[in-house]
């Protein structure tokens, strides 16, 4: 037996508030040109809105008088889905990027680590650094310690200590977040 589709109603609210939908005694009316009309009843500013082939669209419910505009509501709806793809282009997360090392690492792939932390800070995103320990490393805890804070002195121009180092099981860890 299928399963039956569940439809979502939708009500007054979800619709939007175009031509015959405006429910208000008095609004204030903007031309496709965008000049103002003044304030006429909705009956008034519909009949111009079809003398000129276009649409009353609801622009500010909060106004007082609302405020509505003449124009061609599917090339309205059309820009403002424009308008929110380019925000969520632009929009960045910061992931949490990690750099992993040993304590008794060689200067030259400390500067390869610290290099990559870097490109990562610049690109927006935090840093957790982490030196892991192996079978009595751990004894050596104040040597990872010096070294994640040589990390983050190396690395201040860039970024700035959000936790500082600590130890994690047979780790220990530091987390940079990027400069604003």
């Amino acid at each position: 037996m299928p399963t039956p589709v569940i439809e979502k109603r939708r009500t007054q609210r979800d619709l939007p508030q175009i031509n015959e939908r405006i429910r208000f005694p008095e609004i204030r009316v903007i031309d496709s040109d965008g000049s103002q009309v003044g304030i006429i009843t909705p009956s008034e500013a519909l009949r111009m809105a079809e003398e000129q082939e276009l649409d009353l669209v609801l622009i500010s419910e909060t106004a007082k008088p609302p405020v509505c505009k003449i124009m061609d509501y599917g090339k309205y709806k059309f820009e403002q889905e424009k308008k929110a793809r380019e925000a969520r282009k632009k929009q960045h997360t910061a992931d949490v990027k990690e750099v992993k090392m040993r304590y008794k690492i060689d200067e030259h792939d400390y500067i390869v680590r610290v290099n990559q932390a870097q490109r990562f800070l610049k690109s927006g995103d935090k840093v957790k650094a982490t030196v892991i320990f192996r079978g009595r490393e751990i004894q050596h805890s104040n040597l990872a310690e010096d070294l994640l804070k040589r990390m983050a002195t190396d690395l201040q121009e860039f970024g700035d200590v959000q936790q500082f180092p600590k130890r994690e099981g047979r780790n220990m860890m530091m987390l940079l977040a990027p400069k604003k």
